[in-house]
C-alpha cells in the first residue's frame, strides 16, 4: 500500500497539476493528472487552458471570463499541449483563444478543447449585486463528503467495483461538504438545486500564491456537482451507471478576486434539460456572502439503454 499523502501534499500535486510548461511562443504543456483513472476530468483542461491564457499576459490584466468547448474526452497518463491565438491586445481588455490538444492512439494530436478567455485591467466601476447568497447551513456545521463517502463504500462492499471504490474514495486536494444528500446516491427525484461548500485542504503559499492561481482552481472546481444538477429531478446518477453524460461547453464569469484556501459556496440549479442535455448554472460566494463567479454549462445526458 501507497502511504496516504498529507494535505499539504495533496495541494502541492493540485499546483503543479495546473502549472503549464512553456515549450515554445504561445506554446505550452499540461502535465497528466497522477494515478489518474479513464477520462481527463474536464475541469483540469479548462483549468490548464485558462493558465496558459494567463501566462501569455504580461501587463497586469486579469481574466473576467472563460468560454470552451469540449471536443472529445481527454485521456489520463498522456500531456495536454495548449497553442495560444493573442486575437486582441488593448488598452482595457485583451483575448486569447486555445487550443487544447492530445495525441491519439497513432501519435496524431487531435483537439479536445477550444476556449476563449477575455481579460481586463482591474478598474473601479458602478457596483450592484442582485444574487444574495443562499440561507443554508455553512461548512462548520456539515460534515465533509468524503467521510460519507467512506461510509457509502464500506455499506455497498463489494457491489462497487474496483474502479468505482478507488475513484470514490482517492483523496482529493479539494474538500467538499454538501448541504442536500449527496445527488449521485439519491434515488428519490428532487427539485434541480444544489449547494456545496469547497475549499483546497491546505493553505496556498509562497510563489504559488498568486490571483491567476486561485482563479485557475476555481475553474476546475467549477466543473464539480455541476452537470449532476440536471439529473436531481430524473433520479438517476452516474454513479450507479443509469446515465451517460459528459459536458458539451462551460463557461465562467469571474466578479471578484477570491481565496480557495478559504471557504466558498457551489450554488447550483438547472433550469431545463431535454433532447439528450441538460443546462446548469452555478454562482459562488465566499464567506462574507459576494459573489464571487457566474458558471454555466450544458452537457449530453441520456439514460443508459439495458442490453
Amino acid at each position: 500500500m501507497t502511504d496516504t499523502p498529507t494535505n499539504e501534499e495533496l495541494v502541492a500535486g493540485l499546483v503543479r497539476l495546473l502549472t503549464v510548461e512553456k515549450r515554445a511562443a504561445d506554446i505550452f504543456a499540461g502535465p497528466p493528472q497522477q494515478d489518474g483513472i479513464g477520462r481527463v476530468f474536464g475541469g483540469q483542461v479548462l483549468a490548464q487552458a485558462l493558465q496558459a491564457a494567463q501566462a501569455s499576459i504580461t501587463d497586469g490584466k486579469r481574466a473576467h471570463s472563460l468560454h470552451a468547448y469540449f471536443l472529445r474526452g481527454g485521456r489520463e497518463g498522456v500531456g495536454i499541449e495548449y497553442r495560444i491565438q493573442r486575437d486582441f491586445d488593448g488598452r482595457s481588455f485583451a483575448n486569447r483563444r486555445v487550443v487544447a490538444s492530445q495525441e491519439d492512439e497513432h501519435g496524431m494530436p487531435v483537439p479536445i478543447l477550444n476556449l476563449t478567455a477575455s481579460f481586463q485591467l482591474p478598474e473601479d466601476g458602478l457596483e450592484h449585486n442582485d444574487s444574495p447568497i443562499p440561507d443554508v447551513p455553512g461548512p462548520d456545521e456539515l460534515r465533509s463528503d468524503m467521510e460519507q463517502r467512506l461510509e457509502i463504500a464500506e455499506r455497498l462492499g463489494d457491489r462497487m467495483s474496483e474502479q468505482q471504490r478507488r475513484l470514490m474514495l482517492r483523496p482529493r486536494p479539494i474538500e467538499m461538504r454538501t448541504v442536500d444528500a449527496l445527488h449521485w446516491m439519491n434515488r428519490t427525484p428532487s427539485e434541480p438545486r444544489a449547494h456545496t461548500w469547497f475549499r483546497v485542504v491546505a493553505p496556498i503559499t509562497g510563489e504559488a500564491d498568486t490571483p491567476e492561481l486561485h482563479r485557475a482552481i476555481i475553474t476546475y472546481a467549477s466543473d464539480y456537482t455541476l452537470l449532476g444538477t440536471s439529473a436531481l429531478p430524473h433520479g438517476l446518477s452516474w454513479m450507479r451507471g443509469e446515465l451517460v453524460g459528459a459536458s458539451l461547453d462551460h463557461a465562467i464569469w469571474f466578479h471578484r478576486d477570491a481565496r480557495v484556501d478559504d471557504w466558498l459556496l457551489y450554488a447550483t440549479d438547472a433550469p431545463w434539460s431535454g433532447g439528450g442535455r441538460g443546462f446548469n448554472r452555478g454562482r459562488i460566494f465566499n464567506r462574507a456572502g459576494e459573489l464571487v463567479a457566474s458558471v454555466a454549462q450544458e452537457g449530453m445526458m441520456r439514460k443508459r439503454v439495458s442490453r
